[in-house]
């Protein structure tokens, strides 16, 4: 049989994402002018006691599977080219070396490790500090693989392995293991500058060399899909696997949001700002971080405790088209802090002691969700002059995200809130960014591909009046923060700098 041959570059064909969430498999088939051909996706559950939170890596495996073989069914699957795979952030587990789990997955979230994550700060301190995060948290992937050590009489086992979440799926994929992408290795402390482990601390630390794997940049080219892999899942044996990211970035990419300055803020139940910048940037408090994009860019980025949450926290069973609605009608100027975790604040400020309050009179149902919906648009843009203060670019393309920015009202809010237009797109999740990242296999870079593959639904662009009418109100939420011991004065002040300009 003769095999097609495409120009170099060309996106021409199906390219596959596949995204593993917490609560869910999922598949997509997008083709190269960025339409949606076919999607599905599986259920995933886990067990949650305390502070810790697992799951059962073979469900990973058949849930994708599954949701695979759904997409695909029907589909020309003579024209997939190409696919690539994000996880959550910080998921890890330990395999044998035919790469058959040894323990549970630890999620992203999962906080068991706290005494490591002291010795792990320790001990890479001084490096954590140069990679621009300073620290890490007890649900790294770091502390949590120290943990494993500690606990696990599995992992001091012959040919022991870490897997990051998707490493386990790369390896069903290809028939053997692969590289891990520098992605998902971030957390495990690899060194996104010198682009290798941290032999010293990893030493020290009494992590053997053996256990991590090669570790290469997103959007490299892993392997082929094996014929083992091809009966599973439906994919065409021969397919190329390219190197994913995590979640977050995934998404980021779904946004397009790639070119320097540009920024994709994700409002679900936190707000989630990812950027790109063509320089790494350092944070000394810690709260914003970088990934190493697919190209040459670092992409900066820092998750909120705050969030739309706050509005099935308080509105709970109420009809919030509704809300909006007559909440559009009054505009009141009352402001709320708009708190989700009872554990603080950690972007664009970090302050364990934070707690929700409101500036203002609000009246009735319909002014206290306002007051929500402008709290959010306030701190949204405090995340930015932070960002800038720390001489992160801020100023190209931003492109709103998730599931707040459904709510059109809303997103004009926003806008109208940082004085500067934002662009919703059509499709906007972290398997579509895979299908982008995949489609780079092709040899287009990956800005090229977004840019023929996500497509802008809708452009909102703020009134100037409106800007200024709420640019006091802003004012007072940052004097508020600062007067309570949160915000620093230095980014209060550089942030006042910022709205006189």
């Amino acid at each position: 049989m003769s095999e097609t041959r495409h120009a170099p570059g060309s996106l021409d064909g199906i390219w596959l994402g596949l995204d593993l969430g917490t609560q869910s498999a999922r598949c997509v088939a997008v083709d190269g002018t960025g339409q949606l051909l076919a999607a599905a996706s599986r259920p995933l559950t886990g067990s949650r006691d305390g502070v810790r939170h697992e799951q059962d890596p073979e469900v990973w495996w058949s849930a994708l599977s599954a949701a695979c073989r759904e997409a695909l069914d029907g589909l020309d699957t003579r024209r997939i080219r190409g696919l690539a795979i994000d996880g959550t952030s910080g998921t890890i587990l330990l395999a044998d070396a035919a790469g058959r789990p040894l323990t549970p997955g630890l999620m992203y979230d999962d906080g068991r490790a706290a005494d490591q994550a002291v010795t792990v700060n320790e001990v890479g301190g001084a490096t954590w500090r140069e990679l621009g995060y300073r620290s890490m948290q007890p649900s790294w992937a770091l502390p949590k693989l120290r943990w494993l050590l500690d606990h696990e009489p599995a992992a001091s086992g012959a040919g022991v392995r870490l897997l990051h979440q998707v490493d386990l799926i790369t390896w069903r994929l290809a028939g053997h293991q692969v590289a891990a992408d520098a992605s998902h290795a971030l957390k495990t402390g690899y060194d996104l500058v010198e682009e290798r482990w941290p032999h010293q601390v990893m030493a020290e630390l009494g992590v053997p060399e053996g256990l991590l794997p090669e570790v290469v940049r997103p959007g490299s080219a892993l392997g082929t899909v094996c014929a083992e892999a091809a009966e599973a899942t439906g994919i065409p044996e021969g397919t190329t696997l390219v190197a994913g990211m995590t979640d977050g970035c995934a998404a980021q990419i779904g946004a397009g949001a790639l070119e320097p300055g540009a920024w994709n803020s994700v409002l679900g139940t936190t707000l989630v700002l990812k950027g790109s910048s063509a320089h790494l940037v350092r944070d000394p408090a810690g709260v914003v971080y970088c990934h190493r994009g697919p190209g040459e860019n670092w992409l900066p980025g820092g998750a909120s405790s705050s969030g739309a949450g706050v509005l099935s926290q308080l509105f709970h069973g109420e009809n919030l088209d509704v809300l909006t609605e007559q909440a559009a009608a009054l505009d009141p100027d009352a402001v709320a802090y708009p708190l989700v975790s009872t554990g603080g604040e950690r972007f664009p400020f970090r302050a364990p002691e934070a707690e929700p309050f409101i500036l203002g009179e609000v009246p009735t149902r319909a002014a206290e969700f306002h007051a929500h919906l402008l709290g959010v648009a306030c701190l949204e843009r405090l995340c930015f002059d932070y960002l800038d203060h720390l001489g992160a670019p801020v100023d190209g393309p931003l492109t709103l995200t998730g599931g707040g920015a459904r709510n059109r009202y809303w997103s004009g809010l926003r806008a109208e809130v940082l004085g500067r237009p934002v662009r919703l797109p059509e499709q906007a999740e972290g398997a579509i960014g895979m299908a982008v990242l995949a489609a780079t296999s092709s040899g287009a870079g990956v800005q090229e591909a977004a840019a023929a593959m996500v497509r802008i639904g809708a452009e909102i662009h703020p009134s100037p009046a409106r800007t200024a009418r709420y640019l006091p109100v802003y004012l007072r939420f940052i004097d508020e923060l600062t007067r309570r011991g949160w915000l620093d004065q230095t980014v209060a002040d550089h942030a006042r700098r910022r709205a006189a300009q």
